[in-house]
């Protein structure tokens, strides 16, 4: 816990922590690659990512493109969301498939 009178900077590793529900381009790019970076990344990078298959879109009523897709898009995008090994509950699940227990009918 921290003290109230405690100075330091919260250090995170969200890069999206700070923008809000939605989010300009540019925003977006400043938080993926830094400010110094981002101009250069939305001209040269930007228009590839944004035509690919599952980025999310720009939101008309909101002017902007939802953070917590873009973040869902880059967890996939690098592997984030697989399933840490030792994790997965034990046994297969096989939805609809017969699981030998029969009912009984009443006659």
């Amino acid at each position: 816990m921290r003290a109230d009178n405690d100075n330091r900077k919260h250090i995170t590793h969200d890069p999206f922590v700070g923008l809000p529900l939605f989010a300009t381009d540019k925003e977006i790019a400043k938080a993926l690659v830094g400010a110094t970076r981002a101009d250069k990344w939305l001209r040269e990078v930007f228009p590839t990512l944004a035509s690919k298959t599952g980025f999310p879109q720009v939101d008309k009523i909101h002017g902007g493109r939802a953070v917590p897709l873009v973040k869902l898009y880059y967890s996939q995008y690098l592997g984030l969301n697989t399933a840490i090994p030792g994790s997965a509950p034990e046994g297969e699940t096989r939805l609809g498939q017969w699981n030998g227990r029969q009912k009984r009918r009443l006659a």
